[in-house]
């Protein structure tokens, strides 16, 4: 089945048809989740929680993209978490798998081909962009991660934040020069589209 049958036979209760479609969003999810609590404990937590809540609401799914339904439930779960820690909404960095392995957050493969000197200031730029990305303000931050990290479309931007799909265009645009002119010191990196692939966490 596709994943409209599959979400139509969850409606009817079939908890296998969910189980499948569970399987295809969780590393979104977890990803998503985890850029906003920064623990990978905490993701996984918060994660399970977007499904159940998921599965118990699928009679308010109005057949739009599904995957923005989602990651808009995994948005106000994390929030929710924070404001019941009591905790600002900034994002935290822990540099932990979610074994409790410690882990390059930009999970980062070098090119085998590559230098290692070339390699090594690769992987220090990638880490200033993390750190760059955590500066940016709250808006510009959310709508960079959710297109040119989890790779959103505008439309599912705008459904997850709430906002107009105008709205998500000028923050980005604005994310990226804001991006491009505290990297630019260090390297000549071109906004593109989409920032590098490799900054992602694995579930």
């Amino acid at each position: 089945m596709d994943e409209n049958e599959l979400i139509q036979s969850a409606r009817k209760g079939d908890l296998d048809s969910f189980n499948q479609v569970i399987l295809k969003y969780q590393d979104l999810v977890f990803q998503r989740a985890f850029w906003i609590l920064g623990e990978a404990e905490s993701a996984d937590d918060a994660a399970q929680e977007t499904f159940i809540k998921a599965y118990r609401n699928l009679s308010r799914y109005r057949n739009g993209s599904f995957r923005a339904w989602l990651l808009r439930i995994a948005t106000n779960t994390c929030y929710d978490e924070l404001r019941r820690r009591k905790r600002s909404q900034d994002i935290s960095f822990i540099q932990h798998d979610a074994h409790g392995e410690q882990i390059d957050l930009l999970d980062y493969l070098a090119d085998p081909e590559s230098s290692i000197e070339r390699a090594i200031d690769e992987l220090e730029l990638q880490a200033d962009i993390i750190t760059h990305i955590k500066g940016l303000s709250s808006e510009f931050r959310e709508t960079l991660i959710l297109v040119d990290i989890l790779d959103s479309t505008y439309e599912e931007a705008a459904q997850v934040l709430g906002v107009p799909m105008g709205t998500v265009k000028s923050r980005l645009a604005r994310a990226r020069l804001q991006l491009r002119a505290l990297i630019d010191p260090l390297q000549d990196v071109t906004p593109h589209s989409h920032l590098p692939s490799s900054i992602s966490i694995g579930y």
